[in-house]
């Protein structure tokens, strides 16, 4: 259980850098939500939004990447930090996300239960045995 949700993760923050960056250049189908939800919140200076997303962006690769090549406390800890982080402006600058029927914000409640789970268990998947 424990690598299949180390690997959830990795693909969390990989695939929403990825996602962020194919929507910022127009490639993703979504007319650039990332901005769109920026300009919402009150945010419509556009290198604003830029460094907004390229810095939300980076982080979620950062993590990802970190997740996926050296797991361990460090890296859940600081996927913790980040999640908590994105979800707190997320709820200063969009509160209704809250409410979204995908649950934008919601999710982030069982990802920071896993996340702690994995921080308390403090092993790579790796060096982990599968426990009934």
């Amino acid at each position: 259980m424990h690598r299949a949700m180390h690997a959830s993760l990795v693909v969390v923050w990989l695939g929403t850098a990825l996602v962020s960056a194919l929507d910022f250049w127009g490639w993703s189908g979504l007319e650039h939500e990332g901005a769109r939800l920026l300009a919402a919140s009150g945010i419509a200076d556009a290198r604003w939004q830029a460094a907004l997303i390229w810095g939300g962006l980076l982080a979620d690769l950062a993590v990802g990447l970190a997740l996926a090549f050296r797991p361990g406390r460090a890296s859940y800890g600081a996927a913790l930090a980040l999640m908590a982080t994105m979800t707190v402006a997320g709820t200063a600058l969009q509160p209704l996300l809250w409410l979204h029927p995908l649950g934008p914000l919601l999710k982030n409640l069982p990802i920071a239960a896993m996340l702690c789970f994995l921080v308390q268990a403090g092993r790579t998947p790796s060096a982990t045995r599968e426990n009934p």
